[in-house]
């Protein structure tokens, strides 16, 4: 067996410390559609968010081992037209973290999550190898 056999990433997960808030910042702000919602005794501690593409985003209840950090780990969206969701995002009183950085083949941006977890938005540009030439 060449590596450890992964098959595809399961799911990304961020801590969160107010899962109301937070469910609020990914389904309403972020657009991203729920999926999966685990409780216990009645208590929201698991949400899951669909990404287009295949890949889930869960946010759990933080707790003193996983806790929010803007310089932990990070999920990066590719964005259709980064210009217009940071403006959307500012509008609504998102933490963008520094004006939009150009590089060779992308531009990108980075967020704030409520609790403080990075949140970096990422747009191809045509040259990008993996956009092909066209």
């Amino acid at each position: 067996m060449k590596g450890i056999g992964i098959k595809e990433a399961g799911f990304t997960g961020y801590p969160a410390t107010d899962i109301a808030r937070t469910r609020k910042f990914y389904g309403e702000i972020i657009g991203l559609k729920e999926g999966m919602v685990f409780d216990k005794d009645g208590v929201v501690g698991w949400v899951e968010f669909e990404i287009p593409g295949g890949h889930t985003l869960a946010i759990a209840q933080a707790n003193e081992k996983w806790q929010p950090n803007p310089g932990g780990g990070g999920l990066c969206f590719e964005m259709e037209d980064l210009d217009v969701a940071v403006e959307k995002l500012e509008a609504a009183g998102v933490t963008v973290l520094g004006p939009i950085q150009d590089f060779p083949i992308c531009r990108m941006a980075l967020i704030s999550d409520p609790d403080g977890n990075t949140v970096a938005l990422h747009q191809k540009k045509p040259n990008h190898p993996e956009c092909g030439a066209h």
